[in-house]
C-alpha cells in the first residue's frame, strides 16, 4: 500500500463508506482532533518509564488509544453509510467512569483551580485533555449540522475528566504537590 494516493490533493478526502468530503470539513476536524488527542497521550506513554505506577498507566493509556482509533473511525462514518464500523457503545464510557472513580479516591479532596504541570507526563495528560476537549466541541458543532452518534461526545467528555484526574494522580503518585490556582 502506499502512503500517498494524490487522491487529496485537491483538499478532499474520502469518508468510510466512499463520499468525498473537503478537509476542512466540521466531521475532518473532530476526527483529526481525536487523533490529535491520541497522538498527545503517546508523548504521555514516551515520559512514565520512572514513573511507580507504569504498568497500570501503560495498560490503561493504552486502552485509550485504542479506543481512540474507534472513536475517529466512528466520526469518520456517517450514520447512514453502508459500511460497517465499531463504533463507540456504553461500556467503552463505562470503563473511564470506573477508571475515574478508582483513580480519584485515592487523591485529596480537590478545593480549588489547579494550574495544569507537575511532572512531564502529568503536563502532557493536561495538554491531552485540552486537545480532547477541542475534539468534544468539534463533535458537539457537527452534530447540530450532521447526524453523530452521541456517545461519541459522552466518551470525549468523560476522557477529559479522566486525563485530569490522571494528571493529579500522576503528580499525585510522584509525591508532587498541586499548584493551585487563586486569584490575586
Amino acid at each position: 500500500m502506499k502512503i500517498y494516493t494524490r487522491t487529496g490533493d485537491d483538499g478532499s478526502t474520502g469518508l468510510f463508506g466512499g463520499d468525498r468530503i473537503q478537509k476542512d470539513h466540521l466531521r475532518i476536524e473532530a476526527y483529526g482532533t481525536v487523533d490529535e488527542t491520541n497522538s498527545a497521550l503517546g508523548l504521555v506513554r514516551a515520559h512514565i518509564e520512572s514513573h511507580p505506577e507504569r504498568g497500570l498507566l501503560e495498560e490503561l493509556l493504552h486502552k485509550i488509544q485504542s479506543v481512540l482509533f474507534v472513536l475517529g473511525a466512528d466520526l469518520a462514518t456517517p450514520n447512514n453509510a453502508k459500511v460497517e464500523v465499531p463504533r463507540i457503545e456504553q461500556p467503552h464510557v463505562d470503563y473511564l467512569e470506573e477508571q475515574i472513580d478508582a483513580l480519584d479516591a485515592q487523591l485529596p479532596q480537590l478545593k480549588y483551580f489547579i494550574l495544569p504541570g507537575g511532572s512531564i507526563p502529568a503536563s502532557f495528560m493536561h495538554l491531552s485533555r485540552t486537545i480532547c476537549r477541542r475534539a468534544e466541541r468539534q463533535a458537539v458543532r457537527l452534530s447540530h449540522q450532521d447526524t453523530v452518534n452521541p456517545l461519541t461526545i459522552t466518551y470525549l467528555n468523560r476522557l477529559s475528566d479522566l486525563l485530569f484526574v490522571l494528571a493529579r494522580w500522576t503528580n499525585h503518585m510522584l509525591e508532587l504537590n498541586e499548584e493551585t490556582w487563586r486569584p490575586e
